[in-house]
């Protein structure tokens, strides 16, 4: 998955590059923390006596970066990846962290960078679509023995906005929000009659959500 979303992030940029200017590249490398959540369920008994009914991600700091090609004067596009370096959890009548999770997001982004090039301050409003990798979680079950759950990769898209600032040509700092939401599951929430349709199970899709606060510095080619 993350090789294809590479693959496609460098067709675009060179899709949308045919001017002199769209040669102007930008690279930056982003530090924030963001806040998450994670999806409930069914209650399952565990192993220690506990009834336990969501998984749960908890905030954390994060990094990034990204490099994106100006395809126009505002225009940009490019890639985006981040890591949050989390915990899991599970929650119920009681709550227990389970072990470390590194949730790795691989995002395509076209991005609009309001003003011009030769302004110093340039807000910014950006949009992409890609996945989300929760990585694999090493941990001890209440009996005493070892266990890793498994890597899992979900659909994702990532909204963005903040604001650029140029000091210098060709050095920059940028500050912006950012919000992932992650397709994990689909529960049945329920039937729907129709006249002409008939009665079918009406879904109700739950997200795990990454809230992102985040600074960085900006590189201009």
């Amino acid at each position: 998955m993350a090789k294809r979303l590479f693959v496609l992030a460098a067709l675009l940029t060179l899709g949308l590059a045919p001017s002199a200017y769209a040669q102007k590249v930008e690279v930056s490398g982003i530090f924030g923390w963001t806040l998450s959540d994670g999806v409930t369920g069914q209650a399952t008994l565990a192993g220690d006596g506990n009834l336990y009914d969501t998984i749960d991600v908890k905030d954390s700091a994060s990094w990034g970066f990204s490099v994106g090609v100006n395809a126009t004067e505002q225009f940009e596009v490019g890639f985006l990846y981040g890591q949050q370096m989390s915990t899991l959890a599970i929650e119920g009548t009681q709550v227990r962290d389970i072990g470390d999770l590194k949730i790795n997001t691989y995002h395509p982004y076209i991005t609009y960078n309001a003003g011009d090039s030769s302004m110093t301050v340039r807000p910014y409003f950006m949009i992409g679509l890609g996945a989300t990798n929760y990585g694999s979680v090493a941990f001890t079950t209440a009996q005493g023995n070892a266990r890793e759950t498994a890597s899992e990769t979900q659909f994702s898209t990532t909204w963005g906005a903040g604001v650029k600032m140029f000091p210098s040509p060709n050095v920059g700092i940028r500050f912006g929000a950012q919000w992932t939401p992650t397709y994990i599951k689909t529960d049945a929430a329920g039937y729907w009659c129709d006249p002409y349709w008939g009665c079918y199970v009406v879904g109700d899709a739950q997200y795990s959500n990454q809230f992102q606060f985040n600074g960085g510095i900006v590189f201009r080619f």
